[in-house]
């Protein structure tokens, strides 16, 4: 999963207390990411060393430190959910092509969906916004990946974009080493792109589904942010150079979610309450 961070993690929004947890959760995920995505690494070394994550979260002192540091928080929360992450991590690590969409998302149920799910477990939200919160985190990972087409293809050899939708458009795995898309290939990333905006309708609900007012803000603004990135994408070519929010975008997204997920009355009191 080569991809740069468009979303904010753990910032500001996540309640003071809760947030070596976030921390810690999210440096086993980006470490083992890390270790899935080194092209100096074989597959079994790095499926070796994804094993001492897996023995560092269950309790062993001799796996990776990150993962022993994570379940020495003794918080029931991350661990099972990074474990799920560990899945997706061996998949890339086998270098696994996605054939079809449902592949895609069968990956993203591993790679993605987990961290919405630890947040949401980690605040005490209700398991009925699951169902939301994966298609946000689907919808960013497919997102993620459309951006670094060119990159995975060239650096890794790896491929999520659904090959039956290349073959139907007659489009070959060479053309993702070209300046500029081919129109098939626009065809394609249209088709994930029309997708992914469809979860993201279905994503809507998530800020006034959740207890949470900070949690809340944290959702509404990566929805915003999700919405623009996957404008920029129809609007730009990910082959001739990086497609990415502005820095206008952050900004907009920030009063976005402050303002949708709280209202403009009780948005200028967030960093003071909930145990900021």
């Amino acid at each position: 999963m080569t991809t740069r961070e468009n979303f904010p993690v753990g910032s500001l929004l996540i309640r003071s207390d809760l947030r070596q947890v976030v921390a810690a959760f999210y440096r086993v995920a980006r470490d083992a990411d890390d270790v899935a995505d080194d092209p100096a690494r074989s597959a079994g070394d790095k499926l070796q060393a994804l094993d001492l994550f897996e023995a560092g979260l269950s309790g062993d002192s001799t796996g990776a430190p990150q993962a022993f540091a994570l379940h020495a928080l003794n918080r029931p929360e991350p661990l099972r959910h990074a474990r799920q992450l560990l899945h997706a991590f061996r998949r890339d690590a086998r270098n696994e092509a996605c054939a079809t969409w449902d592949d895609l998302l069968a990956y993203c149920e591993d790679s993605a969906n987990p961290a919405g799910r630890f947040l949401l477990d980690l605040h005490g939200e209700d398991r009925e916004a699951w169902p939301l919160s994966d298609r946000l985190c689907t919808a960013l990972q497919v997102l993620n990946h459309l951006q670094d087409l060119k990159a995975d293809h060239l650096l890794m050899g790896r491929h999520y974009l659904p090959l039956v939708w290349m073959e139907e458009e007659r489009v070959s795995l060479a053309d993702l080493e070209a300046k500029a898309m081919s129109p098939g290939l626009r065809r394609c990333v249209d088709r994930a792109l029309d997708r992914c905006d469809a979860m993201l309708d279905g994503a809507r609900g998530l800020p006034s589904a959740l207890g949470s007012r900070r949690l809340a803000a944290e959702a509404a603004t990566i929805l915003w942010l999700a919405r623009r990135l996957s404008a920029r994408l129809r609007g730009g070519d990910p082959l001739a150079g990086r497609v990415a929010p502005s820095r206008a975008d952050f900004v907009r997204a920030g009063a976005v979610g402050l303002w949708t997920a709280l209202g403009p009355r009780a948005a200028p009191r967030l960093l003071r309450e909930e145990g900021a």
